[in-house]
């Protein structure tokens, strides 16, 4: 059952998947992570694998970069191709100084300056997109575990990259611990069709401080950790 984005057919794709933004993170964690990955779509060159993570099926899909982009690929993987656990893997920019490079941040609610919310419920509801409980509690006892330095809180998912207008110092104020820029969607969407969702990312720069970004190198290292983190936490239940 193709779509107009995803070439793959009927039975191809897991229940459980993974959602890097850049297709490139996809093929590499296909290649890394999982065993016996195959390609099942690479329409306009977003690309997505399926494979077994510990013997459980896992699959792996880029979905560009933004809420609409998204919003696109998680709306047909949900709807059409039966997807039921859903987790965004990702860099973040941190906000609250209590975050350094390399950190891992997992998003147990979201705020927007998108107008995607009030599209759907009119402007006199502020609907708050918010992490699926059990795979957050799933993620943050692993990640102990693996003892990562791990931050779990509200994460802005942010509608434009170049934004002078945004007010970040405030938000800070508010708690809010980090900025991306898909999130808020993903939640939407996964309330909207009853499946679990969660957001894990690791901080690669700081916007209030002048922390050094991470070379390439740590970059590396600080992702894997994150790709360990999510697939042990999705192939739970």
């Amino acid at each position: 059952m193709p779509t107009p984005h995803n070439s793959a057919e009927a039975g191809d794709i897991a229940e459980r998947i993974l959602l890097p933004g850049d297709p490139l993170r996809a093929k590499y964690i296909a290649e890394n992570f999982l065993t016996d990955a195959k390609e099942y779509s690479h329409v306009r060159n977003v690309l997505g694998y399926t494979g077994s993570y510990k013997g459980t099926p896992v699959s792996v899909q880029g979905t560009g970069m933004g809420m609409p982009s998204i919003s696109i690929y998680v709306h047909e993987l949900i709807d059409v191709y039966g997807v039921k656990k859903l987790i965004r893997v990702g860099s973040c920019g941190a906000l609250a100084k209590s975050l350094h490079i390399r950190d891992v941040v997992i998003a147990q609610g979201t705020t927007t300056d998108s107008s995607m919310p009030k599209n759907i419920f009119g402007s006199s509801v502020n609907f708050a997109p918010l992490a699926d409980f059990s795979l957050l509690e799933s993620a943050v006892r692993h990640a102990r575990e693996k003892n990562l330095s791990v931050h779990v809180g509200n994460v802005l998912s942010q509608d434009r990259f170049y934004d002078d207008e945004i007010d970040f110092s405030k938000l800070l104020s508010y708690g809010v611990l980090a900025a991306e820029m898909e999130t808020a969607a993903l939640y939407l969407l996964a309330a909207k069709f009853g499946v679990q969702a969660l957001g894990i990312f690791t901080v690669s720069d700081h916007i209030t401080c002048d922390e050094p970004r991470a070379t390439p190198e740590e970059r590396e290292r600080s992702f894997n950790d994150m790709i360990k983190l999510a697939l042990d936490s999705i192939i739970e239940g």
